[in-house]
């Protein structure tokens, strides 16, 4: 009797109950190095939340962190570390993120909030350290070794594997909105997505090239990341950058005493990263994709224009006013797969969905795509009009994620039969060859 009654005590003390309600609104600083994919799962979870989080002024990363007053309040000297506004101080990424975040990121169930910790360790022990593997010897931050990079490769496709065939009929990580498992896991791709997941490596995972995709076009990835180029070409081991990292380093400390030597090892430990986010930083800025195209005398902004702030009965005329067929072209597009609607809801999200993978498209084109039909018996078709005579998706990679999904028509620009159905699809008034208008929407 006396051990039960002990270990109800200990239980009833050790476990308290704690309400996902009792967060509050984080307020802080945030101590870090520029490009730091660890920060980036911390300031995406406050742009989600609104917390306000200032970077701290006047950081530098291998000096700040190594004082006293820094080391009383983050014992380790790592980064990213936070202090909020009442004295609270935090390191560890994943941890910070959890406390600038909101109720939504953390999970609003006991089970979200687990499966969200699964996937965010998930990010950790799984993809990031493979991640590292593959790609820090390509950046020269340590010795390429072909063995090791082998396996990591064989790791990272095992991973991707895992994720595709969780996201073949989720649109996120847990639940149906986003949430702290996607901004981690997400967050712990960026070095692959960048510089070593080509084209045919990334191909047959494109349940994770659609889901990443769209997070990186959300607007609140879009204000802490800014523009990401996926890769093209791998990256491979340099070894005259690796020398040129290394080399001068072991040039410029003095053979003195051991015990001098033992500090800046604990601080080449923590530049490895730093030293990878300078060399993503300084990789050049992506091309326009149109930039190729002729210059026309169709401005979509002022056709946009037009077409927002006045009835079609004006926009519509002033389009074939002023369109420019021989620098922009008409096409119509169909989805393939009609029996794979289901709700209309879904097919929404579907639509919804490739817009924002096609953010960067909305400089030199526009499209109306309409939704006919019903729940369970429905299809979608499209009428985009863009620059150039050609194919536009093809012309980025990052347009590529939903295309092929459609069947795609190049339209006459002069016969009676294309301005009947753009006036149509535009005007979303019409018999649209006998199917039933559910709904349109526009990319603009």
């Amino acid at each position: 009797m006396g051990l039960t009654r002990e270990l109800r005590r200990y239980r009833d003390f050790a476990a308290p109950r704690i309400s996902l309600s009792t967060f509050v609104m984080a307020a802080g600083t945030l101590y870090t190095y520029p490009e730091n994919f660890r920060a980036y799962k911390i300031l995406i979870a406050a742009q989600y939340s609104g917390a306000k989080v200032e970077l701290a002024k006047d950081f530098k990363f291998g000096d700040t962190n190594n004082t006293d007053a820094f080391l009383k309040k983050f014992p380790l000297g790592k980064v990213p570390a936070f202090e909020d506004d009442t004295g609270v101080t935090l390191f560890e990424s994943d941890a910070i993120a959890r406390y600038v975040g909101n109720a939504t990121l953390r999970g609003t169930t006991g089970a979200d909030a687990a499966k969200i910790c699964q996937w965010v360790e998930f990010g950790n022990n799984e993809i990031y350290p493979s991640a590292a593997t593959w790609v820090f010897p390509c950046l020269g931050v340590i010795q390429f070794n072909k063995q090791a990079t082998e396996e990591a490769k064989g790791h990272v496709k095992k991973a991707l594997g895992v994720l595709d065939g969780h996201l073949k009929t989720r649109t996120f990580l847990v639940g149906e909105r986003i949430s702290q498992a996607d901004i981690s896991v997400a967050c712990d791709l960026l070095l692959l997505y960048r510089y070593v997941l080509d084209p045919a490596f990334r191909a047959v995972f494109g349940n994770v090239n659609r889901w990443f995709l769209t997070l990186l076009h959300q607007p609140q990835f879009k204000t802490v990341i800014g523009d990401f180029e996926l890769c093209q070409k791998a990256a491979q081991f340099d070894a005259k950058k690796y020398q040129e990292l290394h080399g001068k380093k072991k040039e410029e400390k003095p053979k003195q005493e051991k015990k001098q030597e033992k500090k800046p090892a604990k601080a080449a430990e923590q530049e490895e990263p730093d030293a990878s986010e300078e060399a993503l930083a300084k990789e050049p800025k992506p091309k326009d994709p149109f930039a190729a195209c002729p210059k026309s005398s169709f401005v979509y902004d002022e056709f946009k224009r037009m077409y927002s702030n006045n009835e079609t009965s004006e926009s519509i005329p002033w389009f074939w006013e002023h369109f420019d067929k021989e620098a922009n072209s008409i096409w119509y597009g169909e989805y393939k797969y009609p029996e794979d609607l289901t709700m209309i809801y879904m097919s929404c999200n579907l639509i919804n969905g490739m817009f924002q993978r096609l953010e960067k498209m909305r400089k030199g084109a526009f499209g109306s795509v309409v939704l006919f039909g019903e729940d369970k018996k429905s299809t979608i078709a499209a009428v985009w009009v863009w620059q150039g005579q050609d194919l536009a998706f093809t012309l980025s990679p990052d347009w590529q994620s939903d295309y092929e999904s459609y069947t795609w028509k190049k339209l006459d620009a002069d016969s009676p039969e294309t301005k009947k159905m753009v006036d149509e699809y535009f005007a979303w008034e019409g018999d649209f060859d006998g199917k039933k208008f559910n709904q349109g929407k526009i990319f603009k």
